[in-house]
């Protein structure tokens, strides 16, 4: 034990201290409150760069952030690459300022894991005796966080279960046991997990008790003996962020995407800044075909990534390619003004990186792509002629939008050959995540089976409908559902479809699960003016056909909201 703390320091009069704040007035009073324990080296910068270029120069024992460091980037961005280059690991003193105390910012703040989170104002006083314990506990179990540093979870444990027969750190137990627990579940002993955590429960109540227990049971596929516990952590502020989190990787193992969406949306509500859960967001809304939802989140990566180590020309790449995605699922004037908006940001790509021979592919099949959808066809297809090859790049994301442009243009076989290059492509790669895995092979299959639009096939079945050709009807219009499920419009329209082939007598009874669930989207969508009238009116009708077997309605397809 001794040797731990001598290996953390000697004096208070040897550590580094770094403050990060655009506030001088907080420097001037960490200074001397620092200088008051004894702490001579304390050095401050009033922006996330000059912070970045002081840890590159020494190392630091403690630091000192604010969350809104607002010239550059904000503290969470910055310790995340602070985290990610070394300077700042468990062996740090890790302290957040912050004059809020918001949910979502405290979310954000337990993902990096700080030691303590100081609230402007600061009270000399309380700062001195915060930081002094701080620094005790930092001292005594320097040992674990070494172990946790280095990734050796087995000395972890034998390093806890030597400090929790020290009488004298009884005070620090749910600290060391936290890490034991912790440790357990990162060595995927999830059996042992499961008895450490519950025998913890007969004497401790914290969140992370719970959570630990929760997670250790659902890592075994036991769910069902704790559906009333996750339903209670969900409602508590300070576990509904972890257990939301927890329940969406769960449902992602078990290959439940749509129900891992929602918990993933829920998780990325209450602590927006995470790059990695957006994407992961992003990821499930494209495999549940959420076209609004896949746009959202590459906006939402987008702006959360500004000037963090995440931040990349290949994010508003991903942001036009959700906008087109969303564009041709759109069947009236709205999609003009996407796709409006979809060309502003090509011309923002090229104008940022017009010196950036590597884009010059991907602005191309961007822009390909959109005249596409604006039915500017022929411009289109010289862009692939002459811009696009069908040789298949590094990046997954890019071959991906070449295989759509590919496919839009019916050049079907181009598609299918580059769709197979990129199986080929991640099964070479394991950090390829599941849902990624599972997305390809989705889009190999519907690529396959489905050679139009959502918009195009909507259009069809438009037109099969006004020449009282409804089989065919039905079948285009359930392939466009099939590609945007969550299009109020391309269901109203089934529904009219089901209308007219009931009173032709065309419609059979294995067909009547998509009128239910066409009325469940309905149920469950927040629908306005025309739209709500156009939908009420139409699911009405379909209703009065239960009520009333002889009932005839004259219904316009084109109506549709």
């Amino acid at each position: 034990m001794e040797t731990a703390e001598k290996d953390f320091f000697v004096g208070y009069e040897e550590l580094k201290v770094l403050i990060i704040d655009d506030n001088t007035l907080i420097h001037d009073t960490l200074k001397k409150t620092l200088y008051g324990l004894g702490i001579r080296e304390v050095r401050c910068a009033q922006n996330a760069y000059y912070g970045m270029r002081l840890c590159n120069e020494m190392q630091f024992q403690i630091v000192v952030c604010a969350f809104n460091v607002n010239s550059d980037k904000d503290g969470f961005h910055l310790l995340e690459e602070l985290k990610f280059k070394g300077h700042v690991t468990k062996r740090t003193v890790l302290i957040f300022l912050s004059t809020e105390t918001s949910e979502s910012l405290v979310n954000s703040i337990i993902e990096l894991q700080p030691d303590d989170f100081w609230v402007k104002p600061l009270i000399p006083k309380v700062v001195k005796e915060r930081l002094s314990n701080t620094l005790k506990t930092k001292s005594k179990l320097f040992n674990l966080y070494q172990a946790i540093d280095r990734r050796e979870f087995s000395k972890v444990i034998y390093f806890a279960d030597q400090h929790l027969k020290n009488k004298s750190l009884r005070h620090l137990h749910p600290n060391i046991l936290r890490m034991r627990g912790e440790a357990l579940l990162s060595l995927l002993e999830f059996h042992e997990a499961e008895i450490f955590f519950k025998g913890l429960l007969t004497k401790y109540k914290f969140g992370w008790v719970y959570l630990g227990y929760v997670k250790s049971l659902l890592k075994q596929g036991r769910i069902d003996e704790i559906h009333e516990l996750i339903s209670s952590l969900t409602d508590k502020p300070e576990t509904r962020f972890a257990m939301h989190d927890l329940l969406a990787q769960y449902h992602i193992e078990q290959e439940m995407y749509a129900t891992a969406y929602e918990e993933i949306k829920k998780a990325t509500l209450l602590s927006p800044r995470n790059i990695e859960r957006n994407k992961k967001s992003w990821d499930l809304a494209r495999l549940n075909h959420d076209h609004i939802g896949q746009f959202q989140a590459t906006k939402s990566i987008v702006a959360n990534a500004k000037n963090s180590i995440h931040d990349s020309p290949e994010l508003l790449l991903n942001v036009i390619r959700a906008g087109i995605d969303l564009a041709i699922t759109i069947t009236d004037g709205s999609a003009d003004k996407l796709l409006n908006q979809i060309e502003r940001y090509i011309q923002q790509v090229q104008e940022d990186y017009k010196e950036a021979s590597d884009f010059k592919e991907q602005i191309a099949v961007a822009q390909a792509r959109l005249f596409k959808a604006q039915n500017e066809e022929k411009r289109a297809e010289r862009i692939v002629e002459h811009k696009i090859s069908l040789r298949p790049t590094p990046e997954i994301e890019d071959n991906l939008d070449k295989v759509k442009v590919f496919h839009e243009l019916g050049m079907r076989e181009e598609a299918m050959i580059l769709l197979e290059a990129i199986k080929n492509q991640i099964s070479g790669e394991s950090l390829t995540s599941q849902v990624v895995n599972r997305y390809i092979e989705q889009e190999t299959k519907e690529r396959a089976d489905i050679h139009f639009t959502p918009k195009q096939l909507h259009d069809m079945a438009v037109e099969h409908y006004q020449k009282k050709r409804f089989t065919p009807a039905l079948e285009s219009v359930l392939q466009a559902i099939q590609l945007a499920p969550n299009s109020v419009k391309f269901s109203t329209s089934l529904l009219k479809i089901m209308i007219a082939m009931k009173e032709t007598g065309e419609l059979k009874e294995e067909d009547y699960p998509f009128a239910d669930k066409a009325i469940k989207l309905f149920d469950n969508t927040k629908l306005e003016g025309k739209n709500a009238e156009v939908v009420a009116e139409v699911k009405e009708n379909w209703l009065r056909f239960f009520r009333n077997p002889n009932a005839q309605e004259d219904v316009n397809i084109e109506e549709a909201g």
